[in-house]
This record gives structure tokens, sequence and C-alpha cells, in this order.
């Protein structure tokens, strides 16, 4: 089991190659679904980036054959992605360290894992999730072993369990991100693969980057020629204490039905059973890919293993009894695999309280007989089969009125399948065994709101002062019959579309208005589709909110957006009333940008759009010739190279968690409070800086031409102001702003402040 604090985490190659060289079972133990992280991919935040970033986690999994149990279950849960921590005891007190350390007891004792290894070391210098993970994941070692604590798991079945070795990395956790102060624990083992791997020819770092590729959202997967597959571990806690060097990862543990047998409490007929059974699967891995010749030795494999199974004792099926019952379910998946061309389940229709839809099973056999198949559902779902004929069956499936709605977030993944709410359960003989495996459907069956309705605005804006007028809303999908108001507010339908009307003298703040359906809120469901996933869903209120601000606009701004898909401010833009063009290859390339007064650059555009990288040029001119250029943060991996980027020379810093501001509340000390961007066309005040949240900044500048004027010191309890968060210079006729504040998500949040600042740096140079 390796364990970590957000998706991506994960030491992928290591535990590829620990999957397919050394035939290890993987479980990635996961605390959050990386809601609080950023997305290099599109605008998808919070949870619904939760949604995102769980399905990748699922993809990379399946890459690399390994079981996902997730600890935290969103945004709603006390352990969830609260961002950025520099602190592992504040992370376990947000999270509640009981409550973590309680999860993970209850993955050992279900997964019953023989090695555990946390990717990263408690250390200062290291992002205070990693640390708050890694010191719970060796508190519960004992735990799990210890009969009084949490006797509750008894009651799903779960009995205390040892964990044999608890192993450290050897390596320091530092990069552009981290920078461990202290240095890595001695390594005890070298873990080593020699050779790629037999079926594709690859390394395992390879394979690992494949993996990792799939957590596209965090710009993850990079390509290694002729990697060195060898991971140094430290060896920290062995069960019993133990004694003497350790050769192989898999030392002192059973790694092998022939080790089973050597084992104390079997012996006999069933030890010789196990052994038999050892050699009929090396037999059928040797045979691969004959099919026939696989499927002979592991019928033969898993008969002796049952009849060793039968002959155990109480005590010794306590210690082996879980690993014989995934041996024979795996046999049963590879027998399956052996002898099938094709297995299919695909869901068609919309799935809700009420509704009725299909599933469709087509199964092409080739040694697979006497198959049967029995859908698994959930509460409230019943199918009926209403045509069947050999390879296909076709069920009608009927969700019941009070069928509770499918959560946002699975609990667990296996790559064996029986994933999701529903799938089938086929059986069928190969040979004389008769096997047993679940096929999840293509798509996971998802009971979703009856009716799924959009807000277009879902969030507008009103200025206070100004007339009060009406906000035009779309509903799409479905009429809302009523609206529940804040006080004073009024919606009245107009043709196709709503009108909401804001009281007269109505105050600064956010109102939110949501439309009732059959007489219950409305939800909305999304689909998130990407190539690198399978299509997912997230379900959320339906919501229109609306920020009533005092902020006045800069005179004759003209603006060029270039966004990166990861943010949106080109949007907000708009809602502040700012005349916006978004700018594409062909105006970065040939346009007249003297068109506009300011060009603003989102989050890490650099790095995810070559057109920009090859427009700086440009851009540097630009400015030279009077216009103002606006770039919002970046990595130093977004392409941001310090001499060329921006006009004047601006160092990133690095690692980046030394150059950032955690604290949302973090005070703000204005350096020049004169300077035109901190009090025009809005004077930017104490309380501008309230209600941020998250955090305040990263990726701050950390190294500048003189020419750039610093106007903000802000850092986090105990460490040194940093000044890099905003600064700002007059080049040529023109001026750079750089931008390392979050801002882009404080707008999300609608903070009065961000937008108030946002009017002041958009304004001409």
């Amino acid at each position: 089991m390796n364990t970590g604090a957000h998706p991506d985490d994960e030491i992928n190659g290591m535990l590829a190659a620990l999957r397919f060289a050394y035939g290890m079972r993987v479980v990635v133990a996961c605390s959050t679904r990386g809601e609080g992280g950023q997305n290099a991919l599109g605008p998808e935040r919070g949870g619904v980036l939760g949604v995102l970033r769980t399905a990748e986690m699922e993809e990379a999994a399946r890459r690399m054959d390994a079981d996902v149990a997730w600890l935290g279950h969103g945004p709603d849960d006390p352990v969830h992605d609260f961002g950025f921590s520099k602190n592992g005891d504040d992370t376990l007190r947000r999270w509640g360290e009981e409550r973590i350390v309680e999860r993970l007891v209850r993955a050992y004792r279900r997964y019953r894992p023989d090695i555990v290894i946390p990717t990263f070391l408690d250390v200062p210098g290291q992002h205070g999730h990693h640390r708050a993970m890694t010191r719970a994941a060796e508190t519960a070692l004992a735990l799990a072993a210890d009969p009084s604590a949490f006797p509750e798991h008894a009651a799903s079945g779960l009995r205390p369990w040892q964990v044999s070795k608890y192993y450290l990395p050897a390596w320091s956790g530092a990069g552009y991100a981290y920078d461990d102060e202290v240095p890595p624990p001695p390594a005890t083992l070298s873990l080593e693969a020699a050779g790629p791997d037999e079926v594709t020819g690859l390394a395992y770092k390879q394979l690992g980057e494949w993996s990792r590729a799939a957590h596209a959202s965090q710009g993850m997967g990079v390509w290694r020629d002729k990697p060195v597959d060898r991971w140094s571990l430290h060896l920290k806690v062995r069960a019993g204490g133990g004694a003497g060097p350790e050769n192989d990862i898999r030392d002192h543990m059973p790694a092998t039905l022939a080790d089973i047998a050597a084992m104390p409490g079997v012996t006999g007929s069933e030890a010789t059973a196990l052994r038999d059974a050892q050699a009929q699967i090396e037999a059928a891995i040797a045979a691969f890919p004959n099919r026939s010749r696989i499927v002979e030795a592991l019928n033969g494999a898993a008969r002796r293993i049952e009849e060793a199974r039968k002959g155990l004792g109480e005590e010794a099926l306590r210690q082996v009894g879980h690993r014989l019952d995934r041996k024979l379910r795996k046999i049963d998946v590879a027998l399956f695999e052996a002898s099938v061309n094709t297995a299919r389940a695909v869901f068609t229709g919309s799935a809700h309280p009420g509704a009725r839809l299909a599933m469709q099973v087509h199964i092409d056999t080739r040694e697979l007989s006497d198959v049967t198949a029995a859908p698994r559902l959930p509460a409230g779902v019943d199918a009926t089969a209403t045509h069947d004929q050999p390879g296909l069956v076709h069920y009608e499936i009927a969700i019941a009125e009070a069928a509770p709605h499918t959560g946002n977030y699975p609990e667990s993944f296996d790559p064996l399948g029986g994933n999701g709410e529903a799938g089938l359960r086929i059986s069928g003989k190969v040979g004389e065994r008769r096997i047993e495996v679940d096929l999840d459907p293509e798509e996971p069956l998802k009971i979703r709101p009856c009716h799924s309705l959009s807000l277009d605005p879902a969030v507008a804006l009103i200025k206070t002062g100004e007339p009060a007028s009406g906000i035009r809303v779309r509903a799409v999908g479905v009429e809302p019959m009523d609206w529940q108001v804040p006080a004073g507010w009024t919606v009245r339908q107009e043709g196709s579309d709503w009108v909401a009307v804001p009281p007269r003298e109505g105050g600064a703040g956010i109102a939110t208005l949501v439309p009732i359906v059959n007489g219950r809120p409305a939800s909305s469901v999304r689909t998130i589709a990407y190539p690198h996933i399978r299509p997912t869903s997230i379900a959320a209120p339906a919501e229109l909110k609306v920020l009533s601000l005092d902020v006045a606009l800069p005179a004759g701004a003209r603006i060029g957006y270039v966004g990166g898909g990861s943010d949106n401010v080109g949007a907000h833009l708009r809602r502040l009333g700012l005349d916006v063009t978004d700018l594409g290859e062909a105006e970065l390339k040939a346009g007249s940008l003297s068109a506009f007064t300011t060009i603003v650059v989102g989050i890490f555009a650099f790095g995810l759009r070559r057109d920009l990288q090859s427009a700086t040029a440009r851009l540097h001119r630009f400015v030279e010739e009077g216009g103002h250029l606006v770039t919002l943060y970046h990595r130093p991996t977004d392409a941001w190279d310090p001499a060329t980027t921006p006009p004047r020379r601006l160092v990133i810093g690095s690692p980046s968690l030394r150059w950032r501001v955690t604290d949302p509340a973090a005070p703000v000390t204005v350096l020049k409070p004169e300077h035109p961007l901190l009090t025009s066309p809005n004077r930017i005040e104490a309380g501008d800086w309230q209600g941020w949240d998250k955090e305040r900044g990263l990726y701050f500048a950390a190294e500048y031409d003189a020419v750039y004027e610093e106007l903000l010191a802000l850092n986090d309890p105990g460490e040194n102001p940093l000044r890099g968060s905003l600064i700002s210079a007059r080049i040529g006729g023109g001026r750079h702003t750089h931008v390392s504040l979050v801002l882009h998500h404080q707008l999300d949040k609608l903070v009065p402040g961000a937008f108030r600042l946002l009017a002041n740096l958009v304004q001409p140079a």
C-alpha cells in the first residue's frame, strides 16, 4: 500500500515494478480528491475538480492494475484538500487526527497489506498534507493490529491486521515545489527491476509515466529515455522487530503460494496442494499467449488452491485465507479473459428516480459455456431480462421514485471489477471450473436528479450606486416553477427567460437565488469528459449568485485576453462590463495588438499555448509602444524563460513552497500606497483584502529587473515578508504588471476586493 494525500502523489514507476515485475497486489491509499488544487486542462475548480481528479486517479490505477482506497470524500468531508499547507500539525488539526488515522486503520484492515510505503517524508519544507499522511500512516500501524482499537470495525467484518513492513522513501521530495530541509533516511534496501516489462517491452518507470499521464489536469507524465528501474527504501518498522539485512523487499514474507505452504500451520496435503498450485501458475505464465494451455494450467491451480483451503485450520485461514481468496479471484478473471473475445455492458437512457432505461450485455465467448449473468444493482433499482439470446441479453432497468441519488465521489476502485453501484456478475464454465467475475459497465450507472437545470448566467455582478436593472437569466433544461429569493428580490418570467430584479436599496454582498422545481431546489448535472478519462458527472445545486459591489471601471480600457483554459478571468472581466476580446492564434500572430490598451495573459497560458510562446516579441513591442501587459501567475515549468518571456528579466521562485503565502487572511502591507494600480479607478484599502479564500498567492516572483516596483509585502506567520506578489514596471511607453496573487480563484469565489483590484490592474498604461 502506497499512501499519499492527493491524486498524483503515488510512486507510479515503483508501483508498476512491484505489480508487474514482482507480482504484488498494489493499493493506493489517497486522503483527498485534489479538489483544492489547480487545473492545467480547463476551468474545473473545487468539487468539480475533485470529481475530475478522482476519475484521473482511477485511470492511473487502471494502467498499473492497482486498487484505490479513498480516505476522503470531497469538499464537504472534513478530510479534504483545503489548499496548500506548509504545516503537518495544522493539516491534522483541520482533518481531525483521529479521523484520518481511523480511516487508515480501516484501510489496513480491509486490504491487509504486508507493506506500507508513504510517498513523502514528514520533514520541514514538505507539503503539510503529505507530512500529515506520512505521520498518520505510521501511527495507524500499531492500532490496526490492536483488537481494542476501533472495535466498531468488527461490525463490517474487519479484523485486526499486522502490517509486516513500513518503509520510508530514501530519497528527497525536493524539487521545484518543495525543498525538504533535512536529508532522507539512509537506504536499507535497493529495490530493482531487471530488464523491461515482458509484455510491453517498456521500463517500469516508463510504464509509471504512462500511468502518471492520466493526471493530465496536473500536467503529469514525462517520457523518460532509458530510465534505471531502481528505488532506494528505508525500512523503519518491521513487525516483531526482526534482524538482519534485506536483499529483497519480499524477504520474510510469503510472496508465492509455495511460500504460504511453508508457513506455520500449513502442513501435509495442504502444503503439497499449494506447491502444486504455484507450479501450475508458473506454467500458465510461461504458456502466454497460448490460451488453451493457460486455461488448463489455471484450472489446475484453482482446483489445488480450493483443496488446500478446505483443509486449513481456523488460525491458518486467518493469516492466509484472504491471500488464497484473492488468488482465486485473479484466476477467475484470467480464465474469463482467456475464454471470451469481447464482453460489454452498456446502459442507455437517463438514470433518475422513476426512470426506465436499458442495459445491453454482449458476450462473445470462446471457451466459456453455461453462461449466466445477474445484474448488480443498488437499492431501489430492479432489472428484468426482456430479450435473451446467445451472446446478447437486454435488460429493462426500473428505478424507483424513492431511489437515492448517487454520490459524486466513489469510495474505492478495484481493477478486477465490481466498481460503482451497478454492474454485472457473470458466471460460466471454463473446462471443469465454474468461474464468477464482475463486469463493470462502460459508463457507470449514476442516479441523478430528475431534472438537470443550468442557468445562463449563473453568476452576475451589480455595481452599487447604479440604477437597479433586472438580470436576464435563461434556464436551460427545464423551466423552474418558482424561485427562492432573498428579501426584496423579485423574479418574473419574460418569454423563455427570467428576469431577476434586485431591491432598490440593495447593499453590497452576495445574493443567492435558487430555482424551485416540483417543490425542491433544482440541481445541475454536469458531465466531465476528457479524452484521457472515462466520462463522469457531478450533481450540484443550481443557483444564481449575484455580487453587488462598489467598483469603478477604467476609462477607455480595451482588453485582449489570452487564456489557457485554466481560469475564468476573461468571463469575470466581461461581467464587470469591460470591453474584452479573446485573442486566438491568428490575432497573436498577425492581429493588430495596438487595438487594445491592455492584454491579460491567464494562468499557465505560456505553458499551454505555443502560439503565445511564439508571440512574446510582439507582446514586448506592444508594451514598448504604450500597451499594458498583465501576466497572471505561472509556474517555472510553464515555458517561462526568465530572460525572454517577460519584457524584462523576471524569475519565478522555486521551490514554490518558499514563494507562496497560504494563509488567506495573512496581513497585506502596501508598499506603494499611491501607486496608480492601487488607487485608480478604485482605492484599494484594508477591506479589499478581507474574505479571501484558500490562500493569498503562489509562484511569487523571486528575482526581477530593477525596473519593477514592488507594490505589496505579505507572509505566512513566522516567515519573512515576500515582495514578489504584485510587481509592475514602466517599460518604454507602456507597462508590464505581474500578478502572483490567486486573483482568479478569488473572482470565482466572488470576493469584492478581487474585482476592484482587477479593474485597477487592467487600466491603460
